[in-house]
């Protein structure tokens, strides 16, 4: 979850996951996800339309497409437009791993790859990995104790949460081989670290995620024998612009 630098302090967003209800279910392999929380399961993966923020846009609308098998992985795109207020998320368009909850303590590795694409520059989003822990192993997959993001992009001047009234970065860090500016701060009492690309977008991204949390173990004192991996999803965060198509040519995640 984020905000844009203008609001960081006072902003506290709903969250990601389907809040409200039981999201619909789409089997048909290339049938569109266009209402609110329109979800499909395909190859051990979730693809869900997460129009979560839907209320703030005064007009738009979205829809996302499984776009067939990539690999061990999964390809998808997205169309959106959005109008309202240029500061909040309207949407978080994503896929995510199914797998068995465990402690991160216990999680050996987490590969992931992923190749993705906008059709435009010219609008507010981001691109972002997401994972949410917590201590309850039953726990919503909505929210938790933390939350760890890897965006490999941001568009139009938007910003993760931080506690920085400047909104800088508390390091710049290299991790997985790629190069990171880290923000924390929390959304209401959840703490969120926001591993983000500084210079331009990661278009190819292969890693293993459990990196960023050895670093968090490290730096940051993260309980990882205290807190479990909820859900590790991929996506981007929608806030205005468009006509515009995200595109994930391939998206491949595992938990080992």
């Amino acid at each position: 979850m984020l905000s844009s630098l203008a609001t960081i302090a006072a902003f506290v967003a709903v969250a990601h996951g389907a809040a409200t209800g039981l999201p619909s279910r789409t089997t048909a392999a290339d049938a569109a996800l266009c209402s609110q929380y329109a979800y499909q399961s395909v190859n051990g993966y979730d693809l869900l339309n997460n129009l979560w923020g839907i209320s703030t846009a005064t007009s738009g609308s979205q829809c996302t497409t499984y776009d067939g098998p990539a690999g061990s992985g999964i390809a998808f795109s997205s169309t959106w437009t959005w109008q309202g207020d240029q500061n909040t998320v309207k949407s978080y368009i994503y896929a995510g791993r199914q797998f068995q909850r465990k402690k991160v303590s216990d999680i050996r590795s987490l590969p992931t790859t992923v190749e993705w694409s906008y059709n435009r520059t010219d609008h507010r989003a981001n691109v972002a990995y997401d994972i949410f822990t917590s201590t309850d192993p039953d726990h919503a997959n909505s929210s938790g104790d933390f939350e760890l993001m890897i965006w490999l992009h941001r568009y139009g001047g938007i910003w993760p949460i931080t506690s920085s009234s400047t909104g800088s970065p508390i390091a710049t860090v290299t991790v997985a081989g790629y190069s990171w500016d880290l923000y924390t701060g929390y959304n209401g009492a959840m703490r969120v670290y926001s591993f983000v690309a500084p210079n331009g977008p990661y278009n190819s991204f292969t890693a293993d995620v459990k990196e960023f949390f050895n670093y968090l173990v490290k730096n940051e004192s993260f309980p990882e024998s205290q807190q479990y991996m909820l859900i590790y999803q991929f996506g981007t965060e929608a806030f205005v612009g468009g006509p515009i198509k995200f595109g994930v040519s391939k998206f491949q995640a595992e938990v080992n």
